[in-house]
């Protein structure tokens, strides 16, 4: 089942092995910059599971395989399910998969072999939803029941689920399942499988204002997504840099703020379409809009936005963060909050709150004179929770849950109950530390601090990502279950659509297996067969993933 041919140490006699290790530890001199683990990692077995990825809760495979006609297998919905031909997520998904299996043309057996009939076929997979609301209009929510259950047998297989969400994690479990023979006939094992997501939240964070991404790459990514199971789109749609977000409300902000006002902005369609298609594939769609730092590019829309900087007792031309103490500050966010909250269907909206420099309001008199008044003394992070408290009651008013990176919970914020807190600094200790105390406080939190995709490194940095576990940090079961999930990001100073795709896969995929999979799957060596075999997989459907090591694939990338 896995696409890369290996060799096999078993099938070596013991002095091959120890001559190869030998020849290998020879060449160590030559090759500092390679690790003796790399070095054997084209001779290892290959994982017993195949290229399942991220590796499914439960499965029981036996080798009794069932051939597959692209001419006569069908995806359909069985008699008993409560989601039927309307339901447009899963009949969309049908042919996506089919296309997947068999490249999207009915074709014949293979002519290399003829008694076909000799062979058990399998004629199609069934799909049952048996909840009855299987959600088919609905948009998925971090409370979506994600779980399925998948029999592989004659003459249909068999996929259930309760709602439409674990039907399509089962579908792409199907279609990994699928192999070609040794004739290139389409094959599949018998198998049962048992499947549900560790953790609820399973984010990708892309960046759209370092670098404008252009529609069809996130479109793209978000295909990507599906493939790996993950059900956020963290939006970090503006920043400093630039304002793509074409808003009704305030069309200045992205006139003004973005790189080019018409050729790189998202319009209210483009958002339409990649929330639609995120929709389709069970993955939400949270923007971020970043304050009251990160909004340079506001401010060249929005008069009066942000704080004037002095020099002394002049004004020195430049601006700092959001200016915290108008009142018009305060109406403009009340709209623009109001109008993400109809264009994101989503519970939630990520507020930021990070990274704020106090250096601005500092030099401002007036910033000043507020502080004494307000009894604030020297304490900018006051400033800071002052500002914070006022945005959260507006966001609350438009019935949205609200995500916010971990200072504004450093800075001792009063938040609501239900706040998302998103960890993001520090060393493995501080972030550890950081996730002890949040939870001891009885919020729910994020981890992504391990997951920053941006920072790169030569060789498999895959496996840091994949060893790091949002649940690894002194505390009791209860704040364990506090910890929903975590996220990836990949940050854009040096990423746009040249370099996102390979950048991000398939390194992407190990937190995506630590996301999905049980607790105790952390044996890189197995993981290290079935990941490369997948990000072939993402290849021969046209993903350029990058390679883990030395290697091939039968369906290389045939570019863009």
């Amino acid at each position: 089942m896995t696409f890369l041919l290996s060799f096999r140490l078993s099938m070596l006699s013991s002095l091959t092995v120890v001559v190869l290790l030998a020849a290998l530890s020879s060449c160590w001199g030559r090759r500092q910059d390679t690790s003796l683990d790399e070095e054997l990692a084209r001779y290892r077995q290959p994982s017993k599971w195949g290229s399942l990825w991220p590796l499914p809760q439960r499965v029981d495979t036996y080798d009794v395989s069932f051939k597959l006609a692209a001419a006569s297998f069908q995806i359909f919905d069985g008699k008993a399910s409560s989601a039927g031909p309307s339901c447009n997520i899963l009949q969309n998904a049908y042919r996506r998969y089919y296309k997947y299996i068999f490249g999207g043309v009915k074709t014949k057996w293979p002519r290399t072999q003829d008694k076909w009939t000799d062979f058990p076929v399998l004629m199609g997979l069934q799909v049952l939803i048996t909840d009855p609301n299987p959600e088919c209009d609905h948009y998925p929510s971090v409370t979506s029941d994600e779980s399925y259950e998948l029999l592989v047998e004659q003459p249909f297989a068999i996929l259930k689920a309760p709602k439409v969400w674990g039907a399509l994690h089962g579908l792409e479990t199907f279609s990994q399942l699928v192999y070609e023979d040794e004739f290139g006939a389409k094959t599949v094992n018998w198998t049962a499988i048992s499947d549900f997501p560790r953790f609820a939240h399973r984010g990708i964070l892309l960046d759209t204002s370092r670098h404008f991404l252009p529609v069809k790459v996130i479109l793209a990514n978000l295909e990507t997504m599906a493939m790996n199971k993950f059900n956020v789109f963290h939006w970090h749609i503006v920043d400093d840099q630039s304002f793509p977000y074409l808003s009704r409300t305030f069309p200045g902000l992205s006139q003004k703020g973005a790189y080019h006002p018409y050729t790189h902005v998202y319009t209210p369609s483009d958002v339409k379409m990649i929330i639609e298609f995120a929709r389709l594939r069970g993955i939400r769609v949270i923007p971020e809009f970043d304050t009251p730092g990160h909004t340079q590019s506001w401010g060249k829309g929005q008069a009066d936005l942000l704080t004037p900087c002095f020099a002394g007792s002049e004004p020195s031309g430049t601006f700092g963060p959001v200016n915290p103490i108008i009142n018009t500050t305060y109406d403009f966010m009340s709209r623009l909050f109001q109008e993400v909250a109809a264009v994101f269907p989503d519970d939630y909206v990520h507020l930021g709150g990070d990274e704020v420099d106090f250096t601005c309001w500092k030099s401002n008199p007036d910033i000043q004179k507020f502080m004494e008044q307000q009894g604030f003394g020297k304490n900018y992070s006051k400033l800071e929770s002052f500002y914070i408290q006022r945005l959260l009651n507006i966001v609350t008013s438009t019935k949205k849950g609200y995500i916010i990176w971990q200072e504004v919970f450093d800075n001792g914020v009063k938040l609501k109950a239900d706040t998302l807190i998103h960890v993001w600094k520090g060393t493995q200790q501080q972030y550890q530390n950081e996730m002890a105390n949040v939870t001891a406080a009885g919020f729910r939190t994020l981890l992504s601090t391990p997951w920053y995709l941006n920072r790169i490194a030569y060789g498999q940095d895959w496996q840091g990502h994949y060893k790091a576990d949002p649940q690894d940090f002194q505390g009791t079961e209860a704040q364990k279950k506090l910890v929903i999930g975590g996220e990836a990001c990949l940050w854009g100073e040096y990423v746009d659509a040249t370099n996102l795709t390979p950048r991000l896969w398939p390194r992407a995929s190990a937190v995506a297996e630590r996301l999905w999979s049980a607790k105790d799957v952390t044996d890189v060596n197995d993981a290290y067969d079935r990941l490369s075999s997948h990000r072939c997989r993402m290849v021969e459907r046209g993903i350029p993933a990058e390679p883990l090591f030395s290697s091939y694939c039968p369906h290389e990338f045939k570019g863009v």
